[in-house]
């Protein structure tokens, strides 16, 4: 049992790490904040392998190192939305965690991983966006108002690269998740 904990703390850890190291390569930088990067990624695979549970607190721990790394702050509401909540939101995909005891035979790794990944990222990747789009809508409307937008019109729009980011992270995932569900198996229970 503790062993048990303290791998998952390492994992944990070691998320967080990657997707600091992988946000701090952006491969493109919004004019107020957000970029094009892969930092879900790592949140995405640990919580498609450990469970909902893990994936939301490493991306929680995640947001808060991005906002000591990257700081944004315009309201303690707007930090909590853009930063803990936003990134938490990625471990969604945990609700699809591939199950250990289904992976009965090797066969089923590719069809369970492909059952795994598109919704569960595709969640995750839908909560990140709606955090995001909410914190625009009512924090930075006036950059809508500046271009003639509608706020939810500008709101929707400029936070896209959620979404693009969440794709790029998909097709690495389709790479990674199945050698690592042969070596280290899925989410117990």
């Amino acid at each position: 049992m503790q062993n048990s904990r303290v791998r998952t703390i390492a994992e944990i850890g070691l998320t967080v790490a990657l997707s600091a190291v992988l946000g701090l390569i952006g491969v493109w930088q919004m004019p107020q904040g957000g970029s094009l990067s892969f930092t879900m990624l790592p949140i995405f695979v640990l919580a498609l392998l450990r469970g909902p549970l893990v994936g939301i607190t490493a991306g929680s721990v995640y947001g808060l190192v991005d906002l000591m790394l990257e700081p944004y702050v315009f309201h303690p509401i707007q930090v909590l939305l853009d930063y803990p909540v936003a990134y938490g939101l990625c471990g969604l995909a945990g609700l699809f965690a591939v199950r250990a005891s289904t992976l009965a035979s090797q066969d089923r790794y590719a069809s369970l991983s492909w059952q795994a990944i598109v919704p569960g990222i595709a969640l995750g990747a839908l909560g990140r966006y709606a955090a995001h789009v909410i914190s625009g809508l009512v924090f930075f409307s006036s950059y809508a108002i500046e271009a003639g937008q509608a706020p939810l019109a500008y709101s929707l729009a400029y936070n896209t690269f959620v979404l693009f980011s969440a794709v790029a992270s998909a097709l690495v995932t389709f790479a990674v998740l199945p050698p690592l569900l042969r070596r280290y198996g899925g989410y117990p229970r």
